[in-house]
Parts: C-alpha cells; structure tokens; sequence
C-alpha cells in the first residue's frame, strides 16, 4: 500500500525545479455510488406513428442490449419499408392539415411543453440514456438531459420570430423532413434534429440507432404528453435498411443525417439527381493544440475532457494532440498522471469516469486500430485498471511518438485514445492540424488572444474552441468542412437549414 510521502519526481516549467508529486495509490477506495433512479424501462417498444405506438406491420423486434453488463433490456421495433411509408404518410397528414398552418407563437407552445416535460423526467431520462448506451450517468444527468431540452426551450423562442432567422427574405417550412441520428448522444442528436425542424413548421420522419433506440421511443410519451398534434413527429427504428428508406423516401423534401463519412457518402449517392435539401454532420479527427504559453493543467483537464468524454464517442473529440515540442514532456507526463486516477467501470456509478463502449463491434475497431499504432512503431500508455468482467470496456489510451503517417493520426478512432504529436512554429501547426480529411473542430491552448483569432482563421474546422474543449450551446452553430459534413446544427444558422427562402 503507497503512503502519502510516496513521491515522483516530475518538472515544472515555471520553476526549473522537480515538482513533488503525491501518489496515493490504494490508500483510499471509492464506495459505491450507483444511480437508482427508475427507468421506466418497457419490455417491448412498438414505432411511433401517427401519434400513437404501432406494432411492425413485419411483427420483427431486435433486442437492445446493455453494453455495461450485455443483459437484454428490452425489445425494439424493426420498421420496414410499409411502416416508414406509414410514417411519412402520417408527417404528410399532419403537415397539410394542421402544422403547416399553425401559427408559430402556437407551435412554440408544444415545443416548450416538450422541454417542460423533460426536465420533469429528467433522472429517468439518464439513466435510460445510460443503460443503453454506456455512458456515465454523471454525463447522461448533467450534460445530456439537461442539453436535450435546452434546444427545444431555444427553439420554441424562435417559432414565433421566424421573421428575423434571414432579414429580407421571408422563411417557408422544407414540409417532410427525414432525420437519421447517431448512437453516441442519441437524445441529445434528437434534439438537435427534431426542435429546429418543428420550430420552423415542419413535421419529421426520424430513425435512432438500433443500438440506442430507447430514449427516442421513451419521447414518444413525452410528445403524446405535451399535446402534440399527430403525426408532426414519427419514430422507427431499424437497422441499415430502415434508415435507408427513411432517407430515400419520395415525401421527404430535406433530410438530415449524423454519423460515418462512409454512411454519408452512400446517401449523398442515393439521393444524387433529386432535388431533396441536405444537412450532413460526420466523422471528425479533431486537432487540440496547445502552445508553450498554454496554462498546462487547465490544458490537461482539455485533454481529458476532449478525448475521454463519453469514452471518445464524439466526432468532434480532440483525438489528435499537439503540443509544441518545447513543453511536450511536461504535458505529457502530466497526462499520463491525470489518466492514472480516471475510473473505467460501472457507467451507473456516479464516481464513473470512462463507462462502457457502445457495442461489441466498435470495441473490436477500437482494438484493430490500437493495435495498428503499436505495430507502426508508436509509444502506448494505459493506466493499469481492473475492467469489470462482463461487459464491453477499453482503457484510456495515449500513443507518443506519433507521425501523421500512423493510421491512429488519419482514421476516426470512436474511443477513448489519443495520438499526441509535436511541433515547433505556428505554421506547422497549422499544416499538421490540416493535414486530414475531416474538418468539424479544433482547440487552440494559449495565452495570447491575437493567436487565438489567427488560428480560428486558419484552422479549417466548423468549430474552433479556446482555452477550453467540448463546449456547446444551442445558440451557437455546429457542423463541419470537407468530410465532415455541411450545414449546421444550432443557432440561427441551423434553422435556415430547416426552411426555405422565398
């Protein structure tokens, strides 16, 4: 057992002197401190149309499956070809004969119902949230929720202002619209699509992961709680096949996609030729940069935050650091102390860091791609850490001794892993930040502002954050260049994504 003298012997930048640090090791353990909030878990969810929850015309269910312990949650609905045209037939309804024509001041009133009734809901939400997918509950209950209904409390403020989303010009709904969300904040990706598509008067067609269908179908109830016309909002769910024909669909005048650049590029395909409207938000291979002048253990806790929330699920995760060579050791050596006290392990325990990964699958990724920067010659450090014995875990990764020639610098990891590498002039970072195929973020570390705004100018990624990472807002737009996507999310620029200028 270490003791509190226990001492390793680290350099400080602003003194030249050693700095001591303190090694607890096994001198204090955690209890347990489990979420017991109810769920209100279903043993079966049926697809939301119409307004109402329908059975498959197919009578096929998929199980959703705990990715914490690999236990069965429920059962799910697999919507076919004839439940989407259902679904589409019902937004077409709904659109024609009563959202369409709403007033806007009137729309509000049911998004901010919808909201309302979130908070109300909001611990039950999380957990679900957490169950299913395998995030930490602290990050379900506190950033999540509580985010969902932030975007439907600012877009209802919006529905009945519509006439200053684009002065000059006056704003028309698409009508139908077809949304296609991702497993990795899969109510919050929700909310991203459906409030900015129902504030600008518009009725949805929507299609959750199949890993993560729950939450999605659990707001179903909400929307039938807050009044909601029927029809404005249709949920199925599905594997490859039903979002496919939910983005193909004839009815549909816009769709809206998150998730893979290669899923992206198969619909962009698909609807080439037609006049459909598109918004895609993709993969990412964020750079975090930080400087000589950086404040180093604000940086370090950007670090973690960038990489390791939500076990790296993020597309916008900073999953490429760099660091300019002179301070390179000192951030180093500080990361690897900072990712030593991380807690890898049940995601319903409040003391969780790193919860489990999503799926058996992208763990199998997460290991091919981590065990092609060992073979490539790269440096890998994980902290040791028991993983619990059931269930799909990986520990935080970091590689050193990365070039941008190294798979784990070019390709979208989806997990908890970071390649750091170094630089010496503004310039180079720059050039290496660029180097890729992707385009949605980055985070600049430093004092001076004038570098600040040079690099957001500089720097091609939709959102550049300073001094700070993985800070959003529903007011402020997100979305990426190049293979990452185009349109946005958020804001006033993500609502003209939802209309037409006429």
């Amino acid at each position: 057992m270490a003791t509190l003298t226990d001492k390793k012997r680290t350099k400080s930048r602003s003194s030249g002197r050693p700095a001591a640090e303190l090694i607890f090791g096994n001198l204090w353990q955690f209890d347990p401190a489990p979420e017991t909030a109810d769920p209100k878990l279903k043993a079966r969810y049926d697809l939301f149309i119409g307004g109402k929850f329908v059975a498959p015309a197919s009578g096929k269910y998929f199980v959703s499956i705990n990715p914490a312990n690999e236990s069965k949650l429920a059962e799910i609905a697999h919507a076919g070809v004839a439940d989407v045209d259902a679904a589409y037939a019902a937004a077409q309804k709904a659109f024609d004969t009563v959202w369409g024509k709403m007033p806007g001041k009137e729309r509000a009133k049911y998004i901010y119902r919808i909201a309302r009734l979130l908070q109300d809901r909001a611990r039950e939400f999380a957990v679900a949230e957490t169950m299913d997918g395998g995030k930490p509950i602290k990050e379900s209950r506190d950033f999540d929720v509580p985010m969902a209904a932030a975007h439907f409390f600012y877009h209802a403020g919006w529905a009945d202002k519509l006439d200053y989303v684009a002065p000059g010009r006056k704003v028309v709904p698409h009508g139908v619209v077809g949304q296609v969300i991702p497993w990795n904040f899969p109510l919050l990706m929700l909310a991203w699509k459906i409030a900015p598509a129902l504030a600008m008067g518009n009725c949805v067609v929507v299609k959750p992961a199949e890993t993560t269908s729950i939450t999605a179908l659990k707001l179903g109830e909400i929307l039938q709680d807050a009044g909601l016309p029927d029809g404005v909002v249709n949920i199925v769910t599905g594997f490859g096949d039903t979002g496919a024909a939910v983005m193909t669909h004839p009815t549909a005048a816009k769709v809206a996609f998150t998730g893979s650049t290669e899923v992206g590029k198969i619909i962009m395909r698909s609807l080439a030729g037609t006049e459909k409207k598109m918004t895609m938000e993709l993969g990412g291979k964020a750079a975090n940069i930080i400087f000589d002048d950086a404040p180093i253990d604000q940086a370090v806790e950007g670090i973690v935050n960038g990489i390791f929330f939500n076990q790296g699920h993020v597309c916008c995760a900073g999953s490429r650091l760099l660091v300019q060579e002179s301070i390179a050791d000192e951030v180093l050596a500080k990361l690897k102390t900072r990712i030593k006290v991380l807690r890898v392990g049940d995601p319903m325990d409040k003391n969780t860091d790193l919860g489990a990964i999503n799926s058996k699958e992208q763990l199998a990724t997460i290991g091919r791609l981590v065990a092609s920067g060992v073979k490539e010659g790269a440096t890998m450090f994980q902290p040791e850490c028991k993983l619990p014995a059931k269930g799909w875990y990986f520990r935080p990764t970091v590689f050193s001794g990365v070039s941008m020639s190294h798979r784990i610098a070019r390709e979208e990891i989806f997990g908890p892993v970071l390649s750091v590498l170094t630089f010496r002039t503004l310039d180079e970072a720059v050039e290496k930040a660029n180097n890729t195929a992707y385009g949605l973020s980055a985070g600049v570390w430093t004092d001076k502002g004038s570098r600040i705004l040079k690099m957001s100018t500089l720097l091609k990624a939709g959102v550049v954050w300073a001094n700070t990472y993985n800070k959003f807002d529903p007011t402020s737009p997100f979305g990426g260049y190049k293979e990452s996507g185009f349109g946005r999310e958020g804001g006033r620029q993500g609502l003209l994504d939802y209309c037409k200028l006429v």
